[in-house]
């Protein structure tokens, strides 16, 4: 109690130097598509089905906010207007035709709505335009395989790196794919279910075991973009992230022509052991 107002501004001060610091560590932070600390909103947008999805999320938020202060509006309303003291002599009104049609028509009216725009980005997700690239990915207790079966065949497991930033995100191996193209995701199980998920691009989907399910995306920024497995698979299911890195067009044809010989030389090993019995 006896802390002068000097030391008190100063550290009024420093509180807010710190929040402002904390704001823009954040901001970097969402920039490169992972979670931020104190994060309570999406992950800032890097295709096209995100934006839509950030704008459905919008929209309704607006419709909810607005449905919560009406329904707030009545019961303040009745509290005022309809307590004991107001009105000591209560209505026996049982029916009212007009407020009945009105409660009928206009809540279906906000779900047709909700609707209209819901089916145009469900569609948007699940139609995949024509692509430019695809990659195969197949999740496996604990990681994931990727393939590229336009450009060479060549396969690679990406594998959580426990010491590499950022931290239970950082791998091995990136999925590598170049901006501004439509790339098909294809996805399937080795064992059991899992979930390809990456939430800067606005993609989930199962990987199921003996099933081949696709989704797409068009990432619009270069950069790093991180995801993890979102299907409950086993005991290292909290170890199972999922990296893209996407680059220009001239650093993917350099990095497949190093993949092709780095993964392809891998993988004829691995095969050559397996075939003599060797683990």
């Amino acid at each position: 109690m006896n802390m002068s107002r000097g030391k008190i501004g100063r550290r009024l001060l420093g509180l807010a130097i710190i929040g402002a610091a904390l704001a823009v560590g954040g901001y970097a932070y969402a920039e490169v598509g992972q979670p931020s600390p104190w994060e309570y909103g999406l992950q800032p947008s890097a295709s096209p089905v995100m934006d839509d999805i950030e704008w459905f999320h919008g929209f309704l938020l607006w419709i909810i906010t607005a449905i919560t202060l009406f329904v707030m509006a009545l019961l303040i309303i009745v509290m005022v207007k309809f307590n004991s003291k107001s009105n000591p002599v209560p209505s026996k009104t049982t029916h009212n035709t007009l407020i009945e049609v009105v409660w009928t028509i206009v809540p279906v009216m906000v779900l047709v709505g909700i609707a209209i725009p819901s089916f145009r980005l469900l569609f948007e997700q699940v139609d995949v335009p024509k692509a430019d690239l695809t990659i195969k990915a197949t999740g496996k207790q604990w990681y994931w395989s990727y393939s590229y079966p336009d450009n060479g065949k060549f396969e690679f497991d990406s594998l959580m790196v426990a010491d590499k930033q950022p931290r239970l995100l950082g791998v091995d191996n990136e999925m590598v794919v170049p901006v501004n193209k439509i790339v098909r995701v294809q996805t399937t199980g080795a064992d059991v279910i899992h979930a390809f998920t990456v939430p800067a691009f606005g993609i989930k989907i199962d990987a199921i075991p003996g099933r081949l399910n696709e989704t797409w995306f068009k990432a619009t920024k270069t950069g790093m973009f991180y995801g993890q497995c979102s299907e409950l698979c086993g005991k290292d299911h909290a170890f199972m992230p999922i990296a893209v890195r996407v680059v220009s067009d001239q650093e993917f044809a350099a990095w497949v022509e190093t993949a092709k010989k780095k993964f392809a030389s891998s993988r004829t090993n691995s095969y050559a052991l397996a075939e003599t019995g060797v683990h």
